[in-house]
């Protein structure tokens, strides 16, 4: 029995990051081998275990065979008999088809080493395309180290699955993933650049095709919601619902992006708009309920229209103090409390306007 650490690990390490997770591949074992030795088998497609001291996930080395559509689709042989260089034939691009030995000895069958230092993304084998959501990986893989490039026969295969009808098999669940982990990226417009690259708009992101906002090609760090919103912003809120509902986006992802679509030009241009209005628009953002949600809403408002809004942070703070104990003196009950309060604060704006 052998041991590996395998994949991203491998990569990270060489590039001198700190990896996220570790995975390991077991070669010349069996499941029941692993059991005595206190393994904790976990995987139901294939065997992985957990190490019974680290927890950290060890996979019996297997080979893939596409058998049908879907990311479930595949015919999975794991034993004794499966080498190494089998298992990572399997993997995506050759800068995750990397391994090291007990011993630390680097094994790369596939070159990943010579694209990792080359600043390349390159597919293992012609197998890449058997799974889908492999183009949203190297997207997403283009947005998390910007300054690698794609292989122009890798570029080749994603315009060629994109072409098909491969793309509209992938579960939004998983699109989702891939998205998300863009967004938390350094670069995130690298994800879209890439999708546009391949023509890969269809069916996922068809509503940002020809809406993809100026601003959002300038990567800009900002928590992954923020990230969501500002590339939405070109949209009508009815194309972020859609967005959002086709993806599955989190609820918080698409809230976000339906206020800043709706109330940025309100609240951009908030001196000049009528005070009702621009109170509708900071009760909508949450700035009376949720601190957390309208700062989030100002920053991107701030990041789109290219302005600073302490201005009316100071406004949001002033109005936010005016509630109920303040108009309670007057006798007022029910509703009628609610829109005296309403009153007050749009006096607030009024008064921050002059």
């Amino acid at each position: 029995m052998q041991v590996y650490l395998v994949g991203g690990a491998v990569r990270d390490e060489m590039l001198g990051r700190e990896a996220a997770e570790r995975d390991w591949v077991v070669v010349g074992s069996n499941p029941e081998e692993l059991a005595a030795l206190g393994y904790r088998q976990v995987g139901r497609d294939f065997p992985v275990f957990l190490h019974p001291t680290t927890r950290e996930e060890y996979a019996l080395a297997r080979t893939e065979r596409k058998s049908g559509p879907g990311h479930l689709g595949f015919v999975c042989h794991a034993g004794p008999d499966v080498t190494l260089e089998q298992d990572l034939l399997r993997r995506d691009l050759t800068i995750n088809a990397m391994a090291r030995d007990a011993d630390k000895v680097l094994v790369d069958p596939f070159g990943g080493a010579r694209d990792l230092a080359a600043g390349v993304l390159r597919h293992v084998s012609d197998a890449f395309v058997e799974d889908p959501l492999r183009l949203f990986r190297v997207a997403r893989f283009a947005a998390q180290l910007p300054e690698f490039t794609i292989a122009p026969e890798t570029l080749d295969l994603l315009r060629a699955m994109a072409a098909g009808n491969d793309l509209a098999e992938l579960s939004a669940e998983r699109v989702w993933v891939e998205l998300e982990k863009a967004l938390a990226a350094s670069a995130p417009r690298r994800f879209f650049e890439v999708v546009e690259d391949a023509d890969a708009w269809l069916p996922w992101f068809v509503e940002l095709r020809a809406h993809m906002p100026t601003h959002a090609r300038v990567s800009v760090i900002a928590p992954s919601d923020q990230q969501f919103a500002m590339y939405c912003s070109g949209l009508t809120v009815d194309a972020v619902s859609t967005l959002s509902r086709r993806l599955r986006a989190p609820r918080r992802f698409q809230r976000l992006a339906e206020v800043v679509v709706a109330w940025s030009g309100v609240l951009a241009q908030w001196r000049t708009r009528e005070a009702v209005e621009v109170l509708d628009g900071l009760t909508a953002i949450g700035a009376f309920a949720s601190t957390r949600d309208a700062e989030a809403a100002l920053a991107v408002i701030e990041r789109i229209g290219a302005t600073r809004l302490d201005d009316l942070r100071a406004v949001i703070t002033q109005a936010a103090a005016m509630r109920a104990a303040d108009v309670a003196d007057r006798g007022l009950e029910g509703p009628a409390i609610g829109a005296a309060i309403r009153e007050a604060r749009e006096r607030v704006i009024v008064a921050a306007q002059r």
